[in-house]
């Protein structure tokens, strides 16, 4: 993998770890005065694991192909 798509892949499946890990442990969010309510946090675990496990297909599927 290219160095920029190994950067892109590790950030989102960080992201979608640290939304599974608010999820498992029960972490609130407040910003401002607002409380952000836990299912955005599946949208992004979803979202975010599902793009980072394509890219990472995707990039090996390049590079073994001729």
């Amino acid at each position: 993998m290219k160095p920029a798509t190994t950067l892109g892949v590790f950030l989102l499946a960080l992201i979608a770890f640290g939304h599974l890990l608010r999820l498992l442990l029960g972490w609130g969010l407040v910003i401002g005065d607002k409380v952000i309510p836990m299912w955005p946090s599946v949208l992004v675990i979803i979202v975010f694991g599902a793009v980072s496990v394509m890219i990472c297909r995707e990039s090996k599927q390049e590079s073994v192909a001729p």
